[in-house]
């Protein structure tokens, strides 16, 4: 009963706009949302030339790993799918963060360590790639 008498709260006599306003861009997630997608698609042939890679690969030493990723274009494929590989990890890990840590802080501290870990092992992998093909 003591519901009834309230006043009514102040954004119901907004407007939807007045009520979005101030809340941020509404393209803000579109780059965002593009980037996801864009390397998910990238990610479908370089993944499946990996995978085929890999498997005529089989009990190879380091020295046919070597021979392999000694073309330009094979050291490309694989430098290419560990970009496409640690970018599209972050930019889901930032979403599953963002939706589910809700204090301010956290959320940042959390985005920023992940993304520095991302980094140091797209970096790792590269590094790796690089060594193993330029040392052919």
């Amino acid at each position: 009963m003591s519901g009834s008498n309230r006043q009514p709260h102040v954004d119901m006599l907004r407007s939807p706009l007045g009520r979005a306003r101030g809340l941020g861009s509404a393209r803000a997630g579109s780059k965002h949302w593009w980037a996801q997608r864009v390397t998910a698609v990238a990610l479908i042939p370089l993944t499946l030339w990996f995978i085929w890679s890999m498997l005529r690969l089989t009990g190879a030493g380091q020295a046919e790993v070597q021979a392999f990723l000694g073309s330009p274009f094979r050291l490309a494929m694989m430098l290419a799918l560990i970009a496409a590989t640690f970018h599209h990890l972050q930019l889901g890990l930032q979403v599953v963060i963002e939706d589910y840590v809700h204090d301010d802080a956290i959320k940042l501290a959390s985005v920023l360590a992940m993304k520095g870990v991302c980094l140091l092992l797209a970096l790792i992998c590269a590094v790796s790639a690089l060594h193993l093909g330029l040392n052919s």
